[in-house]
């Protein structure tokens, strides 16, 4: 399955970052060549000597601090550490003098002007060339990032100070890590999920171990193990139990809000949660671990992949599947830490249904959507660095491999550095940390032991994992105490049918459109409520500047009294439609930054706010997929000045009453005459058609027979003046007495006269 992966990169998209298994293509995004070399032993090598021939990084292109840390940096650290293992034993790499190190320090460096703040916390982007704050970096705007991505930063840059001698990598890390701390939720101990780089202050409340947040709690833990020092892990240990008290609800992992951390957030959980098993492992707490694997292996059983999100009745709330590897991550550490044949079952199902459902001529294809299981054109990275490698440690044995793999830890891309560093000088000095509350079990300080765990015992996972066989949802029940949990059993429940969404459309009225193109929308769950505006809303469209409208809003100014394009992704549906509403705008149209999505391959899903109260966010909201999304910006490239009606779709127009609209005037017709079916020759059809547009609403459509120059006259006409509007609609009946024929004609052969 590698071999296939890999070698179809290698085929088709190298030196490009990602591969595009559909199009058989590379994607370029930013710097990623490295994030896999670590893991080819057999073309090991080579595959070095590509990355030092082919990887600038000098490049005016602005990246993700969070990804190139996690993916570049920490895989040229895993690459320099192999290839100087080999180097030591003699089998390969006699030529390497730490290249690999010397060009993550360079990258190193490229990253430090992010540190850049007030605060110590980084910004979330960088310009390799120009850093954040030059005219020339495109970037440095930014006022807020996420938990996770001020937060894992410190095992690579713990790491490159260690090999390196260079203390300043270690050093800012480690403040970013402390400012977080001092930020924790004194009450909760809990930790939110977006904070601004500035000044501190939260900017998203809710508090969980999924996507904003995850790998900070995992770092804090593994940071321990590589260097050795206690603050990290009581730091760890205090934010376990607060996570263990508020947000775990066995099996479930629901986000709360961090200053009242016995209200949950939300319904539903995103996939990112799926490596907390293996961390649970990690600190020795299995019971947890083997319950909300069980709930996760559950629903991969109904689903065939763990959705992009999905409710605790484990129906989808977001139902993409891109290859992610944290699944298969926590089943490897439960394998190696209970020795349980049970989970090479499931790593096989993982591997079985990879391959059933995902496999293509070129590579694995991520799935749009878990419902349909149609392919979406990418294999990200971290398939190829972490689940072929979780997969393939799961069925080997420690004997296969070439080095003791307990003397490394995984960075959370899977990258291996030596826990040898723990015995490196540290880089900076100790601060420590205050404890907040006793310790209060067995593996405060300890690894999992099976014999302390269950001795002489090995159906005790078993024994947790029947307790959730036949689970397919799990939720508080309302009439009991919040303690009490319902299990449905497969016996004894229907399946539960998918959230009803009731989907929403934009039609485009402005000439020459004319209400003729409709284009399927999502709703949001926040927002105006579009089924309780009889006659919709309507407004031209602008585009935001930023368009994915995350930062300060440029052209504010243009915006007011204008419906407003904005791009998916980069901050929280919710967090966009602040700054538009502030902005002056009446409506808010986001377009998904997916390539290729569409509401015809992909069902419709509610937009959800971001954990904060969402009654001050008044406008309306609706999401279109990236198709739907490219024929209005085309449209918007090409006309200029665009109309859009945003309403529910079953009140679309020209469905039953219709109205042909011009600017000001609107006449109703008993049914679609721009839709209706001609029952006459093509050509006559055509001419027909042509004819009643004008007649109907000859101010707003040009016809060729007829004088251009008249016609762009009454349109700007009408456009200032709606009594001149009507004056020359009356006026071109009465100028052109043949659209009376041809319209008669024309209800005739509709069968409307």
């Amino acid at each position: 399955m590698f071999d296939h992966a890999y070698g179809s990169y290698m085929k088709y998209a190298y030196p490009a970052d990602e591969l595009m298994p559909l199009s058989c293509r590379g994607r370029v995004r930013g710097l990623e060549p490295s994030h896999t070399c670590e893991m080819l032993l057999e073309e090991f090598e080579e595959a070095v000597k590509k990355t030092l021939k082919d990887v600038r990084l000098d490049n005016d292109v602005v990246v993700s601090v969070f990804e190139t840390n996690i993916r570049v940096l920490g895989g040229l650290l895993g690459a320099h550490v192999m290839a100087d293992l080999l180097k030591q034993r003699g089998e390969k790499m006699h030529w390497y003098r730490d290249e690999l190190l010397h060009m993550a320090k360079d990258l190193g460096y490229r990253l430090l002007p992010a540190f850049n703040t007030t605060s110590g916390l980084p910004y979330p982007r960088v310009n390799l060339r120009y850093g954040v704050l030059n005219p020339l970096s495109r970037t440095g705007t930014e006022t807020d990032t996420c938990t996770a991505c001020a937060g894992t930063m410190i095992l690579e840059f713990a790491a490159l100070s260690r090999l390196s001698g260079d203390s300043v990598f270690e050093t800012y890390a480690r403040k970013a890590l402390d400012v977080l701390w001092e930020k924790r939720q004194r009450d909760s101990d809990l930790m939110g999920t977006v904070i601004n780089i500035h000044n501190g202050a939260w900017v998203r409340r809710d508090s969980g171990v999924g996507a904003g947040i995850d790998s900070y709690y995992e770092y804090l833990m593994k940071a321990y193990i590589l260097l050795g020092d206690n603050m990290y892990l009581e730091r760890f240990n205090t934010h376990y139990s607060a996570i263990m008290k508020y947000i775990s609800q066995p099996p479930l992992l629901l986000s709360v809000h961090m200053h009242n951390p016995t209200v949950n957030v939300r319904g539903w959980m995103d996939s990112l949660l799926a490596f907390f098993p293996g961390l649970q492992v990690l600190r020795g707490d299995l019971k947890p671990a083997i319950e909300t694997h069980e709930m996760l292996y559950q629903v991969t059983k109904q689903h065939k992949f763990l959705p992009e999100a999905f409710t605790s009745e484990f129906r989808v709330h977001w139902g993409q599947h891109p290859l992610r590897p944290e699944f298969a991550e926590s089943t490897y550490f439960l394998y190696k830490a209970t020795g349980d044949p049970y989970y090479l079952k499931v790593g096989q199902s993982i591997v079985e249904k990879l391959n059933a459902h995902t496999r293509v001529p070129c590579g694995f294809a991520a799935v749009q959507d878990v419902r349909t299981g149609i392919h979406e054109d990418r294999m990200d990275s971290f398939f190829l660095a972490e689940m072929f490698k979780y997969l393939y440690l799961l069925f080997s044995e420690k004997s296969h491999l070439p080095f003791d793999i307990d003397d490394y830890i995984f960075t959370t891309e899977a990258h291996l550095l030596p826990v040898s560093l723990s015995m490196a000088e540290p880089s900076c000095e100790v601060n420590g940390t205050v404890r907040t509350r006793p310790l209060e079990d067995l593996f405060t300080y300890s690894c999992p032991s099976t014999q302390t765990l269950f001795p002489n015992n090995p159906t005790y996972a078993k024994t947790i994992r029947d307790n959730y066989k036949y689970l397919t949802g799990v939720g508080r029940d309302s009439h009991s105490s919040p303690a009490r949990y319902l299990l449905k059993l497969v016996a004894e429940v229907s399946q539960l049918p998918e959230e009803e969404v009731v989907p929403l459309i934009v039609q485009l009225i402005s000439p020459p459109f004319l209400g003729r193109t409709v284009l399927t929308a999502g709703p949001a769950k926040f927002g105006m409520d579009l089924t309780k505006q009889e006659h919709g809303v309507k407004g031209s469209i602008v585009k935001s500047v930023p368009y994915t409208a995350c930062a300060h809003i440029e052209n504010a100014l243009e915006l007011q009294g204008h419906i407003v394009l904005a791009l998916r992704g980069g901050c929280m549906f919710a967090a966009k439609a602040r700054r538009l509403q502030e902005a002056g705008a009446i409506g808010v149209i986001f377009i998904d930054q997916r390539e290729g999505s569409s509401s015809a391959e992909t069902p419709l899903f509610q937009m959800v706010g971001d954990g904060e109260p969402t009654q001050d966010i008044t406008v309306p909201l609706v999401f279109l997929f990236s198709r739907e999304g490219a024929i209005l910006t085309a449209a918007l490239q090409e006309h200029c000045n665009v109309d859009v009606l945003l309403l529910p779709k079953e009140r679309q127009l020209g469905r039953g009453m219709v109205s042909l609209s011009c600017k000001h005037q609107s006449w109703p017709v008993t049914h679609s005459l721009v839709e209706q079916p001609a029952t006459v020759g093509d050509t006559q059809a055509t001419t027909l058609r042509v004819c009643v547009r004008a007649c109907v609403c000859s101010c707003e459509y040009v016809i060729k027979p007829v004088s251009n120059e008249f016609l762009s006259v009454v349109r700007s006409k009408h456009r200032r003046d709606s009594v001149i509007n009507s004056i020359t609609f009356a006026w071109g009946f009465f100028f052109f007495p043949s659209c009376f024929l041809i319209l008669s004609k024309w209800l005739e052969v509709s069968g409307l006269s």
